[in-house]
């Protein structure tokens, strides 16, 4: 579903990623590696935000060819996000659902699902950083998006929201919604498992089926 082909990265001197092929099938999957290893910079390649040498295709759409068609496949959520500190949540959200062309049922559905309607009236510039992650992670959903990429998902967020977000994470995936999954913590599989590890050594990556 994921094909990544000829991969390089760097910044200035430094190679942070040189691959020549890697497929990755449909499914929830979990990207590894220390620190410094390269999985963020993985991610937004993959979604389209950093420049890149190589090509990147998600369901035979390829980014550079067809970039608007690629970005409307696939969806990220940032370990840190940060937002203009004026705007609120609500108009962030509004943004993202007219962007992704998305209908109110579905933004009041995940409002109700996650359960953050609360304090997302007021700007952002108030926020914790927990409250920041719930945002971020909810307009990561809005769409009809083929592909979803969370990194680190589960830092700042408190014990009582975290089964609400591994259970749209398997209602998605139940409706052909793939993820790549970054975490320093152990994956809790009470409500998906993961199909494979994607891990990312010495500037390469590969993955494996679990």
């Amino acid at each position: 579903m994921i094909i990544l082909s000829h991969i390089k990265k760097d910044y200035s001197s430094r190679t942070i990623l040189n691959f020549a092929h890697l497929e990755i099938p449909e499914g929830i999957h979990w990207l590894k590696g220390g620190n410094g290893s390269g999985k963020t910079t993985l991610m937004k390649i993959i979604a389209g935000i950093n420049p890149f040498d190589g090509e990147v295709s998600v369901d035979s759409v390829n980014l550079k060819s067809k970039p608007i068609a690629y970005r409307k496949l696939v969806s990220y959520a940032e370990a840190e996000p940060l937002f203009p500190e004026f705007l609120t949540g609500t108009e962030l959200i509004r943004f993202v659902q007219q962007t992704r062309q998305a209908s109110n049922q579905q933004v009041d559905d995940l409002l109700a699902h996650l359960d953050i309607a609360d304090f997302i009236k007021y700007p952002v510039g108030t926020y914790s950083s927990g409250m920041l992650k719930k945002l971020s992670l909810l307009m990561t959903f809005i769409g009809d998006m083929k592909l979803i990429l969370l990194d680190e998902p589960l830092i700042t967020i408190d014990d009582e929201f975290m089964p609400k977000l591994l259970s749209l994470i398997s209602q998605r995936c139940e409706a052909g919604v793939s993820f790549i999954i970054s975490s320093h913590q152990q994956l809790p599989e009470t409500h998906f498992v993961c199909k494979g590890v994607l891990k990312i050594e010495n500037h390469s990556a590969n993955f494996t089926l679990l």
